[in-house]
């Protein structure tokens, strides 16, 4: 009788244990990051820096048209999923031929069929764009939009190092990729 109390107390505290560490679910659109140089924190050498961050969420294409339906053309976009991307720029840059000063700042888009409009902006931690304010822009530049001959499944944003203190960051979706000019 008193291993069976026992066992009994056991199971009850087992499950009010169990109970007690809910968590959400996995979202659909895990948070990810982009830096340059590419990879930073994996190939991270000595007493090299970071120039850029980008934390970014990462929507699938699940057989959906993406771009000029899911994502419309012509509207303000979070770029991602979820909270708009976060830009830090770890030092002055030029991006699209226009300086930013190193901060930490939004990152929107406008994507068109031929055309991307790529926005800086200065308000943080906002979900979507549903907040989204103009007169809060720090930058825009407008790039074009070109195709790429695979499918990208999940949203993704990879920067490249092209030597001379000059980079590209890429935004690729579906068959969409659109490349913004970065120098440092």
């Amino acid at each position: 009788m008193r291993f069976l109390i026992y066992s009994l107390f056991l199971i009850l505290c087992t499950c009010i244990a169990v109970n007690a560490q809910s968590f959400r679910k996995i979202d659909k659109s895990p948070l990810d990051v982009a830096y340059l140089p590419d990879n930073f924190a994996h190939d991270r050498k000595d007493g090299e820096k970071a120039i850029i961050k980008v934390y970014y969420s990462r929507p699938q294409k699940k057989d959906r048209k993406i771009f000029g339906a899911k994502v419309p053309y012509g509207k303000v976009w979070r770029t991602g999923a979820n909270e708009a991307a976060q830009f830090k720029a770890y030092q002055d840059i030029t991006i699209g031929g226009k300086k930013l000063e190193a901060g930490t700042y939004s990152l929107f888009t406008i994507p068109g069929e031929k055309e991307w409009t790529i926005i800086i902006n200065s308000d943080l931690d906002y979900w979507g764009a549903y907040s989204y304010q103009e007169k809060n822009d720090v930058l825009r530049v407008k790039v074009q939009a070109g195709s790429n001959s695979k499918v990208v499944e999940a949203f993704s944003i990879q920067m490249e190092d092209k030597g001379s203190n000059s980079a590209v960051m890429r935004l690729a979706w579906d068959k969409t990729i659109v490349e913004i000019p970065v120098d440092y």
